[in-house]
């Protein structure tokens, strides 16, 4: 690249690094999940790092949204039966209903980018809680107040 274009794009496109072992990990009300927030992507949607243990379930939900997983460590069966590992990625499109747990002894990690919402599903079929931009957001701040410690700039 010449430097004069060089010149001309410097802060023209910002990018945005984060030390991500400065962030938390934000443990969810359900014990054996936690959210290492890294980026809230306004009212669109969220990346995170989604850590839970052994035995844990993530219950059924919906997506109002599409939804890139990228797992990093650890085992999780999906309700097909299918069991992930440590370098498969899942596309799951708007409108996706599923559950899943995690399986062997070892935590997984795994890279999220959620758009849209996130719907709990109870046995009626009625939404019970609802995980999005807004709700992981106040879950951060929430967290970084109670541990005196000071929230990084994640917002897009």
């Amino acid at each position: 690249m010449n430097a004069f274009l060089h010149d001309a794009l410097r802060g023209a496109l910002p990018s945005r690094a984060v030390a991500t072992a400065d962030l938390p990990w934000v443990p969810a009300d359900e014990p054996g999940k936690w959210a290492k927030p890294l980026r809230f992507l306004g009212d669109r949607g969220f990346v995170e790092l989604l850590r839970m243990a052994p035995g844990t379930v993530m219950p059924l939900h919906r997506h109002t949204g599409e939804v890139h997983v990228h797992q990093l460590t650890g085992q999780r069966q999906l309700c097909t039966g299918e069991i992930l590992g440590p370098g498969d990625y899942v596309h799951e499109p708007a409108g996706h209903v599923d559950w899943w747990k995690i399986v062997g002894d070892e935590d997984c990690i795994a890279f999220v980018v959620v758009m849209g919402d996130v719907e709990f599903i109870g046995p009626g079929g009625e939404v019970r809680a609802v995980a999005n931009a807004q709700t992981q957001r106040a879950d951060y701040k929430r967290y970084c107040e109670s541990q005196r410690v000071p929230m990084k700039d994640l917002d897009a």
